[in-house]
């Protein structure tokens, strides 16, 4: 969501993580979602743009806006109307456009909407690229075309979906899923992956069962965001069934998480690692990718293996540009996005749900007992108060106190002790707290691990305090 100066880390003053996001009225408002576009449309020198959006009440309106921004400095405007992101980012790059903007909240609940702004490649524009953006935005730089200039919009509504679910199923062995006759039990949870999954699947020859399937932007059914605690009807749906695994996905169809045929749900740290397992086994000694807050689990599958694996800052722009500037294909997070750069550099759900019917079909093994032969770690999460100009101070001291471990730094402190347990320190970009993600091979481990390292932050905190 948008925030203050003296709440981020950084300058940016937009954008955040994954692209400009707030309550729509409040921090995301009509004005700002015009002029903003008009400041992207500015930022792509007025070329071609594709624009879409999610099912959110609110995704219409600014998507309208959006295309009236982008047409206003010149640029010629497609309307791909209602569809995932990641279907977004791909005809962005199919369609040769210069850019495009996905009008979306992401898993956020209802009353948030966002803007996503894509380049020619489908890849989220990098940071040093949003600072550009946002220069344009504030000081109100941006063009103004004599009326015979201003550009035109060109209704694409429905096109493009099969160029998109064709260059997922290019990626899968499409004999082997479908001499299998899997049974898939899809949740869009009322988000816009309802148009692309289950459709996907049925291509795939399985046997497709679905809930939370209509397209409601209020987002009756469940929460947007999957999570193990947010999807039991769907856990529910798959054991009843007999289904071979179920798959739950985020609002805008970027994110999913999955369901093993007995009804448990796990955290996309261990889709990944099923995937990046199978992956390098297929293609030993490459590279993934995958942000420092991902398990301790995916180094010990690369290690295993012989790949390499590069951390990069969370966040999944982070994550697709560090993929191009390697040329690696796989990259992944915790939170359940699956980036397969041979379809395309950025988190895809429905890609993912390929990835893991393919699995399940080439090993004739339940996804049960695939994800059971993995590293398994405990996660222990905690957060601590802190003052938002003393962030800087309490980071450097971390640094300096873990430095014998030879920790990750790149966003925040990560270290890896040789009794398998790991910790993540790392301060929040949108709140006055750091937070403490600890991993250990039992509960007990990764809990007494995270209490160590809250009182160690608390203890500088408390110290800068009486040097302020």
């Amino acid at each position: 969501m948008l925030c203050k100066m003296t709440e981020v880390l950084d300058e940016r003053r937009l954008f955040g993580t994954n692209g400009v996001r707030g309550v729509v009225n409040k921090e995301l408002t009509l004005e700002l979602v015009t002029e903003l576009s008009q400041a992207i449309g500015t930022f792509f020198k007025g070329g071609r743009m594709v624009v879409g959006c999610d099912g959110r009440t609110s995704s219409p309106a600014f998507r309208n806006l959006a295309m009236g921004g982008l047409a206003s400095v010149g640029c010629k405007v497609y309307d791909i109307g209602q569809a995932p992101t990641p279907m977004i980012d791909f005809l962005t790059r199919a369609w040769k456009a210069e850019g495009g903007i996905a009008v979306t909240a992401s898993h956020n609940p209802p009353e948030y909407n966002g803007i996503k702004t894509i380049k020619s490649d489908g890849v989220e524009t990098d940071r040093d690229e949003e600072l550009e953006i946002e220069k344009i935005y504030f000081t109100r730089s941006w063009k103004r075309p004599d009326w015979n200039r201003v550009g035109d919009v060109v209704e694409e509504t429905g096109a493009g979906l099969r160029e998109y679910l064709d260059s997922i199923k290019k990626q899968v062995d499409l004999e082997k899923i479908r001499a299998r006759n899997l049974k898939v039990a899809v949740d869009p949870g009322n988000g816009v992956s309802a148009l692309t999954t289950p459709t996907l699947m049925s291509e795939l020859d399985c046997k497709v069962l679905t809930i939370n399937a209509n397209v409601d932007g209020r987002f009756p059914g469940r929460l947007s965001e999957p999570r193990p605690d947010t999807i039991s009807s769907l856990m529910s749906l798959v054991k009843s069934s007999g289904a071979d695994f179920g798959v739950a996905l985020d609002g805008d169809g970027d994110r999913a998480i999955f369901v093993d045929e007995t009804g448990e749900a796990h955290w996309g740290d261990r889709s990944f690692a099923l995937i990046a397992d199978n992956y390098f086994s297929a293609n030993p000694g490459r590279t993934i990718v995958t942000p420092v807050s991902s398990s301790r689990a995916i180094k010990e599958i690369a290690d295993s293996r012989h790949g390499n694996i590069v951390w990069t800052k969370v966040g999944s722009v982070d994550v697709s540009h560090k993929m191009i500037e390697l040329g690696a294909d796989l990259g992944g997070e915790e939170n359940g996005g699956i980036f397969y750069a041979p379809h395309i550099p950025v988190r895809d759900g429905s890609m993912a749900a390929a990835l893991i019917a393919d699995i399940v079909a080439k090993a004739g093994k339940p996804l049960s007992e695939l994800l059971s032969a993995l590293p398994t770690y405990q996660l222990s999460k905690e957060k601590v108060p802190c003052p938002n100009h003393l962030k800087k101070l309490v980071l450097a001291s971390l640094r300096e106190r873990t430095s014998k471990h030879n920790p990750e730094t790149i966003d925040g402190v990560k270290v890896m002790f040789e009794d398998g347990t790991s910790v993540l320190l790392r301060p929040s970009g949108t709140e006055p707290i750091f937070r403490v993600m600890a991993e250990g091979r039992t509960v007990e481990a990764a809990r007494n691990l995270a209490d160590q390292y809250k009182t160690m932050i608390a203890d500088i905190i408390k110290e800068k305090n009486r040097d302020a």
